[in-house]
């Protein structure tokens, strides 16, 4: 798999990375084996970027990803976590979309000096592993006066003592990640969900020419928009309780333009972000190794030039 640089960061990243939402038990509970598993067939696959939070699954995630990559040669693999919420007992600010999370357990969402370095130090114990690469403020929206300022200066002294190595943000908001930008000075990365792919474009309006701009790499999630363009979701929510008529309708359109290529829509769905020169590598999720091995297989199919062309007609 293509290792590309990831902005001005040093680092190096696979092309595709998995986020490890789902083997946090995102709407579904997934075995530890099975998630272990998984993790352990994108490393087979050349997958060398791997993401998970705090918050996915209440610290569960982080400690699968510790059990499957603890002992790989660190210099081999980026990895990337996330701050702004603390995991502890009768943490209040909890989500329903965790499937088994940890008994008692809950986020509490702090994005205060004190409690970033008190998560950062937490999620290094629950992977076992002796370094973060990439942290991502997470959700800055939610409190964003004191996500741009002390949490972002918590972030800078830990970068100062290499302790990681690159500042970012996690966020749904393209609007957010660009304010965040133009208000301070030192964002490495931006881990941009479902704002650039087939369906949804509204990051490349402004971020992503900021980003280009700046120096600041685009990691690109949610490129299938949350189930949406696949062929069968298994079941898993997409966001709609009935997806509209007009989304429905650029389906179609996709369909006909990849039909007139031989190109599948899901290759098209997780290469497209790649063709911004901002955009490095896209994160994407799975809860099993033949989902992970599917994807792999979308990325390197071979799309020509011209089918890129005839998108931008459409």
């Amino acid at each position: 798999m293509r290792t590309v640089e990831l902005g001005r960061t040093g680092l190096r990243v696979s092309e595709l990375g998995l986020g490890l939402a789902s083997l946090g038990g995102m709407f579904a509970a997934v075995p530890q084996r099975q998630a272990v598993a998984t993790i352990d067939r994108a490393w087979e696959l050349g997958v060398r970027l791997f993401d998970t939070a705090p918050v996915y699954g209440y610290g569960l995630s982080e400690q699968r990803a510790g059990l499957a990559l603890r002992g790989r040669p660190r210099d081999e693999f980026v990895l990337c976590t996330k701050v702004g919420r603390l995991i502890e007992p009768g943490g209040p600010d909890v989500q329903p979309i965790w499937a088994d999370p940890p008994a008692g357990m809950g986020p509490r969402l702090d994005y205060s000096y004190d409690a970033t370095i008190r998560s950062f130090e937490a999620s290094l114990e629950r992977m076992g592993i002796d370094r973060v690469d990439v942290l991502h403020i997470h959700d800055p929206e939610l409190d964003f006066t004191t996500a741009s300022t002390e949490a972002f200066r918590a972030l800078v002294d830990l970068r100062g003592r290499g302790t990681i190595r690159a500042i970012s943000l996690g966020v749904n908001h393209a609007d957010v990640a660009a304010r965040f930008l133009r208000e301070t000075t030192g964002v490495d990365v931006i881990l941009l969900a479902g704002r650039y792919n087939l369906l949804d474009q509204s990051g490349a309006d402004e971020l992503l020419p900021l980003c280009e701009q700046l120096g600041v790499a685009v990691l690109a999630a949610g490129v299938f928009h949350g189930g949406v363009l696949a062929d069968t979701a298994d079941g898993a929510p997409h966001g709609y309780e009935r997806v509209p008529q007009d989304v429905l309708r650029r389906i179609d359109v996709l369909r006909e333009v990849c039909h007139a290529y031989d190109v599948p829509l899901l290759a098209a769905a997780v290469q497209f972000p790649l063709t911004h020169p901002a955009v490095p590598a896209v994160l994407v999720g799975a809860r099993s190794p033949r989902e992970i091995a599917e994807v792999a297989a979308w990325h390197e199919y071979e799309v020509p030039d011209a089918f890129w062309t005839a998108l931008d007609t459409v």
